[in-house]
């Protein structure tokens, strides 16, 4: 009997699961929108997105939004779900889906989305990987190894003040200019619209402000390889030629060359990457079980 590795993402408007053997994708479900839910409502999403779950589960990985409790046991913080907070993660997952007693393991869902492209594609060097989307986070990875800075983050990119003159934004952690305030999926369609990513243009102070998070990205990490990701990041493509022509000029020496910008491939690289780390013994655990 085939033996499954799970993974959930739980993310700011939709739930997204993957389902591996062997390493390889089974199948991946996305459920129906959400805005702010409840406990029950992500409940409910969980257990729409694996309704194809019908073999034993070898493990589970589980990728929530906001800063966990220091036993990992529940979310302490979420401005994007504050439904979740305080909910034993383990239970969110028990109520959803038959697990058969697999104990979920907590991953940041940036690290969950480089670990996979790191899988998928092998890059050689660094892979810094951008996720885009409700909020902005990041991983950095050095053949397959995170780099952590702060708990398990290497950083809180979305965080970062990178104000463009003549245009002041407030982010939703009520900090002035940040990444997410400029280039969040929420912060985007205020701006544009719906289909706000394909109508960003070189000029536009969320191309701005990307820009400049790619040279800070390059002074202080040096990658080797850059990937946008996420929602929002993966729509960013017709945008990869000029954000990298424009991140060029004057950029620092210290930044590695040659270096790619590209973006991922899905919409369910998280979910694949913690069902992946979910049974990985290279990935630390620092990621531990819940």
């Amino acid at each position: 009997m085939s033996q499954i590795t799970l993974g959930i993402d739980v993310g700011g408007t939709t739930v997204k699961a993957a389902a591996l053997c062997d390493g390889q994708v089974l199948w991946t479900s996305r459920s129906a929108r959400y805005n702010k839910p409840t406990a029950e409502q992500l409940v409910a999403a969980i257990r729409e997105t694996c309704i194809q779950l019908a073999d034993p589960i070898e493990g589970v990985g589980l990728c929530v939004p906001g800063i966990l409790d220091e036993q990992k046991q529940h979310v302490a913080v979420s401005a994007n779900i504050p439904g979740l907070v305080g909910v034993p993660l383990r239970d969110l997952v028990s109520r959803a889906v038959n697990s058969n007693g697999a104990v979920p393991v907590v991953v940041n869902d940036a690290n969950a989305t480089a670990y996979d492209i790191y899988s998928t594609r092998k890059p050689t060097g660094r892979l810094l990987v951008l996720a885009i989307g409700t909020g902005v986070g990041m991983s950095v990875v050095d053949d397959g190894k995170p780099l952590f800075v702060d708990g398990e983050s290497p950083g809180h990119i979305g965080q970062v003040d990178v104000s463009i003159e003549g245009d002041r934004v407030i982010g939703p952690d009520g900090g002035r200019g940040g990444v997410e305030a400029y280039v969040g999926t929420a912060a985007l369609r205020k701006r544009y619209g719906s289909n706000a990513a394909a109508k960003i243009r070189p000029g536009d102070a969320p191309f701005k402000a990307l820009v400049r998070t790619l040279r800070i990205c390059h002074a202080i990490y040096r990658p080797h390889h850059i990937c946008l990701a996420g929602g929002t990041g993966i729509r960013l493509a017709p945008l990869i030629d000029p954000l990298k022509r424009a991140t060029e000029v004057e950029l620092t020496k210290i930044a590695r060359k040659p270096w790619t910008l590209s973006v991922a491939d899905s919409d369910f690289h998280a979910a694949a990457g913690a069902a992946r780390i979910a049974t990985s013994a290279d990935w630390p655990r620092a990621a531990h079980p819940v």
